[in-house]
């Protein structure tokens, strides 16, 4: 009963150092492995026998950082002597277990424990044969030699029940030690941590200070422009904003108040830019003469140029209210003894009204 309180204590204590291992952790060698061993067998001594030697062989898998999985199979053999002395012949054994390890570390030296269950048959010297199960719980270290060749040892409990030799007096139950030395071969090159290379810190560029810059060309800096992409032609106010348009002689065809080409791409930034950034203010257009031609034909020329601007803008959208006046020739800004000045003269321009 003491053995058998003695095998439950030990088997249960091997266990407590089984923890769940660190899934958070990422551990890179799980090679398949070899690892053929001697042994050394200490025998309990109660059936007249002597210690033994023997060998075996095991196949195991690395799960994680701190888990092995193997099989082994092994022989032993150790001599058996009446008490007067004399050899009357060896015991043999063979079996095999399937080992869990749980390694402290996986440092060049690797302390761990191991917990076995596996089968054995004993072959007695008078020829008898006694099969039964096996649990052994040890503890043991590698050596890491190179990284396909580590040298291992450890030591074990072997607590052996033979329900087959019952009726034999004596060897239904066996407690032994086992002293295995050996060496371990990992199958395939040893992986390796590739290490993370951090991108290259890009440093974005520096932002321009908007006091630097006039995008629109307005000349109010973008910092204090209210109005920005207000058209090239624009005089604006100190916020940028638009306070008069002129469409000069080219922006009609003669004699008409037909837009030209040029004319409908400026107005449509001018409505473009009302859009984006609408302005409360009244829009007065405003229609002018040279002085070619009768005050009445050039009075109603320029009220029709500037209809027809108002009618565009509306067209596309502009929400603010706008008023065509034609002025005919009445107010020029340019001589109109010369053709320069004439020309000066033809104009429709757009002026926003403080309300």
């Amino acid at each position: 009963m003491l053995k058998h309180n003695t095998l439950t204590i030990a088997i249960l204590t091997g266990l407590g150092f089984l923890p769940l291992a660190n899934a958070a952790d990422e551990f890179l060698d799980k090679r398949w492995y070899i690892a053929p061993f001697g042994s050394f067998v200490r025998t309990e001594g109660g059936h007249n026998t002597a210690d033994g030697w023997g060998g075996g062989l095991g196949i195991g898998k690395t799960l994680n950082e701190h888990f092995n999985v193997e099989v082994k199979g092994f022989y032993q053999a150790f001599g058996s002597y009446k008490p007067s002395g004399h050899y009357i012949g060896d015991w043999q054994l063979g079996g095999g277990t399937v080992d869990a390890q749980y390694f402290f570390n996986r440092n060049k030296f690797a302390p761990y424990t191991v917990v076995g269950l596996g089968a054995m048959m004993r072959h007695l010297p008078s020829g008898s044969e006694a099969k039964g199960f096996i649990a052994e719980l040890g503890a043991g270290f590698t050596y890491e030699v190179s990284d396909n060749f580590l040298l291992r040892s450890d030591v074990r409990y072997r607590y052996n029940n033979n329900p087959s030799a019952s009726s034999s007096s004596g060897l239904d139950q066996f407690h032994d030690v086992v002293v295995n030395f050996g060496f371990v071969i990992p199958l395939g090159a040893k992986p390796t941590q590739i290490a993370q290379v951090a991108p290259p810190i890009v440093s974005a560029p520096p932002v321009p200070d908007c006091r630097t810059l006039d995008a629109d060309g307005d000349g109010v800096n973008n910092c204090q422009d209210s109005c920005p992409n207000t058209p090239a032609s624009s005089k604006v106010d100190d916020a940028g904003c638009p306070i008069r348009l002129i469409l000069k002689n080219e922006h009609f065809n003669f004699d008409s108040a037909e837009l030209t080409f040029k004319a409908r791409q400026l107005l449509d930034e001018v409505a473009t830019s009302l859009n984006l950034y609408p302005q409360k203010n009244a829009i007065e257009v405003q229609g002018h003469a040279s002085s070619e031609g009768s005050d009445t034909h050039n009075m109603k020329l320029s009220q029709r140029r500037a209809e027809s601007v108002v009618s565009y803008l509306k067209g596309k959208g502009v929400s603010n209210k706008l008023r065509a006046i034609g002025f005919g020739e009445s107010r020029p800004v340019a001589d109109n003894s010369t053709e320069g000045g004439r020309s000066a003269n033809r104009r429709v321009e757009l002026i926003w009204i403080d309300n």
